[in-house]
């Protein structure tokens, strides 16, 4: 079961002792008050709305990063047609939307293509060098532009209440969670920071990967049960933070005398919203995965972490599959996950064989789940990597970078489903029908959720900024 005590780990902006002195409360160090103060205080209360197939608007979207550069001829774009040093070792499957074809090593997908839609001209503008920016923001990293997460946050209004639905009780859960995040690494970082949207903006994250330590990375995941920043300081239990939330009210009215300016005041109402969400039932159960029963788990795939494989080739988080499904259906209305690591520059078919049909299983999971419990309409998954990989095989048996080609998978949200959407040359090298960039994959995921990407944020240097700059949705889909 999940608790809430017993760990000094901060990664949310945290509150100091300083502050907390300044608040009349000692000791109970939380890692929200200060980014829930600034929350409000830069939130913009822009209410839109966007009606999805059924009429409801979407409320959430859950991007999925399959980080490394996945190979779109052996997923998604086979090529049985072409040179055996380009079609691979995989044959292609047919699914159950008639001409709709991808890899026999994702069986689970094929029942349910219906529900899903399959853009095959997707590309990138440059390989990056595996900076995540480019899925995250639509831009590149030297650009500076904020992620979509952070975007959210900020147009859909006071992003410390994110909403269950209109006239329904508040969520205390944060409106940006991410489960996209990496151990220490000069190259893999920085994708989610929400540069002058601000900090108040920036994601939520539960978990964070820790240092690479003998060979093998420290797991702090899902599958590890606490959800680290969420906890308090050692000492502080349940108890005593019930006390420091009735300490706080005694103060109250004397503090609002005393600070004539209200600054004090909105320290008392953030630290009191901090305690709401360290003390949230909601909070606390839609992060607790020991609520789910085994044969969920067993139906996402679980966790497969292996030892000694400092680039954690061979490990799988499928609760990140879980939990993303929990916090949509709690109401966060942006979910980021990374799965798996898909930079094969040698031995490219043995991790084919090892990752695509745990990706099989976890996805085909997240898609079903969601429309069993009718959320399919409410909540878009997108997949998508930072690229796509050589059509020729080199002669270590790897596939290497290749931004020219790739693909992305959209389900639900309202988009229309069941389809291919473009198409690449008869050897997978480039689009050979209308390309679609990240800026165009995320176009459409703001139009899912009401939100117009023409909208300008000013950026450090005083200039306006669009949210996008190529606003074209994806035909087909919208």
């Amino acid at each position: 079961m999940l608790t809430v005590h017993g760990s000094k780990h901060r990664l949310c902006d945290g509150i100091t002792r300083r502050d907390f002195l300044s608040a009349g409360i000692l000791g109970g160090a939380l890692g929200l008050p200060d980014l829930l103060r600034l929350q409000a205080a830069a939130a913009e209360r822009r209410a839109t709305g966007h009606p999805s197939g059924n009429g409801i608007p979407a409320k959430a979207v859950i991007m999925v990063c399959l980080n490394g550069g996945p190979s779109h001829i052996d997923m998604y774009d086979m090529k049985p047609a072409a040179p055996a040093e380009i079609r691979g070792e995989f044959q292609p499957v047919q699914t159950n939307v008639p001409g709709c074809e991808i890899s026999e090593l994702m069986p689970l997908q094929a029942r349910i293509a219906d529900r899903f839609s399959i853009v095959r001209s997707a590309q990138w503008p440059v390989d990056d060098g595996h900076r995540l920016h480019l899925v995250f923001s639509g831009f590149r990293e030297s650009e500076g532009r904020p992620p979509f997460g952070s975007i959210v946050s900020r147009v859909r209004g006071d992003s410390l209440r994110s909403s269950n639905g209109p006239g329904r009780a508040e969520n205390p859960l944060p409106p940006y969670v991410s489960m996209a995040q990496f151990p220490p690494h000069p190259i893999l970082k920085g994708h989610e920071e929400p540069t002058y949207i601000g900090t108040p903006h920036r994601p939520f994250v539960p978990w964070q990967a820790g240092p690479i330590t003998g060979g093998q990375i420290s797991y702090t995941g899902p599958g590890a049960g606490d959800v680290k920043n969420l906890n308090l300081v050692d000492g502080i239990t349940p108890g005593r933070l019930r006390n420091r939330r009735e300490l706080l009210g005694a103060f109250d009215t004397l503090r609002r005398e005393i600070d004539a300016s209200g600054e004090m005041a909105g320290k008392d109402a953030f630290t009191a919203r901090a305690l709401e969400m360290m003390s949230s039932d909601q909070v606390r159960d839609a992060f607790d995965l020991s609520r789910e029963p085994a044969e969920i788990h067993a139906r996402y795939g679980g966790d497969v972490l292996t030892p000694n494989d400092p680039d954690r080739r061979r490990c799988w988080e499928g609760s990140k599959f879980l939990m993303a499904r929990r916090l949509v259906e709690a109401g966060v209305p942006v979910v980021t996950l990374s799965a798996g690591v898909w930079d094969t520059h040698s031995d490219h078919f043995m991790y084919q064989q090892d990752y695509v049909p745990r990706l099989d299983q976890s996805l085909h999971a997240l898609i079903t789940d969601l429309h069993e419990r009718g959320l399919d309409q409410q909540v878009c998954v997108m997949v998508c990597g930072e690229m796509g990989r050589t059509p020729r095989v080199n002669k270590t048996g790897g596939r290497d970078h290749w931004p020219s080609a790739g693909f992305a998978l959209f389900s639900g949200g309202g988009l229309n489903m069941g389809q291919v959407i473009g198409a690449t040359d008869a050897q997978g090298t480039r689009p050979a029908t209308r390309p679609y960039g990240p800026q165009n994959i995320l176009a459409t995921l703001y139009h899912v959720l009401g939100i117009d990407p023409s909208q300008t944020f000013i950026d450090h240097s005083g200039r306006p900024r669009y949210i996008l700059d190529d606003r074209e949705r994806i035909a087909g889909l919208v």
